[in-house]
């Protein structure tokens, strides 16, 4: 086999073989291969897509090629949920309490975020003492013990992957349906779970912007996880305005916090019981969504959702007085309130330019080795189709002397009121399973 003709192959938009595929991503892990023919060999995937087929054996590929995930001495139903992201995104800190709360063993590894604020281990380590970083028999022990750990990544998972994407970014080939669907499901797949929600957004502060085209991945990850046996949904969500009101990584727990104590924003309230409910109809504790839906608030209700959030701080040796503590989380030494100058009704927030405000600020990297603030972030209180008069505080910033006047003006300039009253934006946009 020469990689050339395969190349050439693809650029005629003709189907790779699994055997092909095979000598490509082998070749590439162990150097065998130089990054031009790989470069080459993805643009021409990025024009012609990649079939079913080749998405199948892509994943595997990238799968097979590191650790994988052993849960099979862990008794019960093993679940996982992803996110493809977004400004304001801590759903996992509510949804895993939750479900596990239910009974699921939720065995999940996050990982940390590069661009508007942290991931979800960035957000776990502003409470104090966290660790993210577990031994795989203290990880299994815990998911046996509570149900629940939110852990950093271990062993070497789909490390194809890894190097695949390096290049990707740099090469102009990171979007393509295909190439992230076999990205994002081959470390799904490592991660063990016999269950799989995927939460994919839609809308300008999400990676996919077009309702269509997160249909389409939404789809091919689905067929991807059903191929290898899994139990996989897909769930497209409004990134159209920043989740929930807090953006930054201290008030972003305290958000989902306060979210299993009953008293979370509305658009946030809504999308966790909806995950947490189709999760527990995929993992068939519930029968009906109905069921579901009252089971997932009785949790909250009886405070036994927020206790195993409770459990699972204390577990990886966090100081769990944070739940009823919130001076206990860093905190940043300014408050500044941002006031309405017009009235009318909020038409649109740029949802990336208040993700941008937030990492102005310092609560997320512009390169993977920038120190996050875990203090500062943004507030957003006026959100799409909310009535706004002459002097209202539309957002406040939490900030410790950096870029604030910039980050004041980028919050202003990314609000659009309109003198017409406005629809409020659907939280859930569709599902596919």
């Amino acid at each position: 086999m020469r990689v050339v003709d395969l190349i050439i192959k693809k650029k005629l938009g003709q189907e790779l073989t699994k055997e092909e595929i095979h000598f490509l991503i082998d070749g590439y892990v162990k150097d065998e291969i130089p990054d031009y023919q790989i470069s080459a060999l993805l643009m021409a995937i990025a024009i012609n897509g990649l079939t079913e087929q080749e998405q199948f054996f892509l994943t595997f590929e990238m799968l097979n090629s590191g650790d994988q995930i052993d849960l099979s001495s862990v008794e019960g139903i093993k679940a996982d949920k992803h996110s493809t992201g977004g400004v304001g995104d801590k759903t996992t800190l509510v949804v895993a309490p939750l479900v596990a709360s239910c009974g699921v063993k939720m065995a999940k590894m996050s990982g940390r975020g590069l661009g508007h604020t942290g991931g979800t281990l960035d957000k776990l380590e502003a409470i104090p003492n966290f660790r993210i970083a577990l031994t795989d028999k203290e990880f299994l022990n815990q998911v046996r013990d509570i149900s629940i750990a939110v852990v950093g990544q271990t062993g070497e998972i789909a490390p194809a992957d890894k190097k695949l994407y390096a290049l990707r970014d740099v090469t102009g080939t990171v979007e393509s349906i295909g190439l992230i669907a076999s990205s994002i499901m081959s470390k799904k797949l490592a991660s063990g779970a016999s269950h799989i929600l995927l939460d994919v957004k839609v809308g300008d502060g999400a990676f996919m912007k077009d309702l269509n085209e997160a249909r389409k991945l939404a789809d091919a990850m689905v067929k991807i996880g059903n191929f290898a046996g899994k139990k996989v949904v897909a769930m497209l969500t409004d990134m159209d305005q920043p989740l929930g009101i807090a953006v930054g990584n201290s008030i972003e727990v305290i958000e989902a916090i306060e979210t299993l104590k009953g008293n979370g924003p509305e658009d946030f309230n809504t999308l966790c019981i909806e995950l947490a409910s189709e999760l527990l109809l995929m993992t068939e504790v519930s029968n009906t969504k109905e069921e579901a839906v009252k089971l997932v608030k009785e949790k909250i209700n009886n405070g036994e959702a927020l206790d195993k959030l409770r459990q699972m701080i204390r577990y990886q040796s966090g100081d769990e007085r944070v739940i009823d503590d919130y001076s206990l989380f860093p905190s940043a030494k300014s408050i500044i309130t941002i006031q309405s100058d017009v009235e009318g009704y909020v038409e649109k927030i740029n949802t990336l330019e208040i993700g941008r405000a937030a990492m102005l600020l310092g609560a997320g990297r512009s390169n993977k080795d920038d120190e996050i603030d875990l203090a500062v972030g943004v507030k957003v209180f006026k959100k799409v189709g909310d009535k706004v008069n002459l002097g209202d505080v539309i957002a406040e910033i939490h900030a410790n002397e950096k870029n604030i006047d910039v980050a004041i003006e980028t919050i202003k300039a990314a609000y659009k009121i309109s003198s017409q009253e406005v629809r409020k934006n659907q939280i859930i946009l569709d599902i596919v399973s």
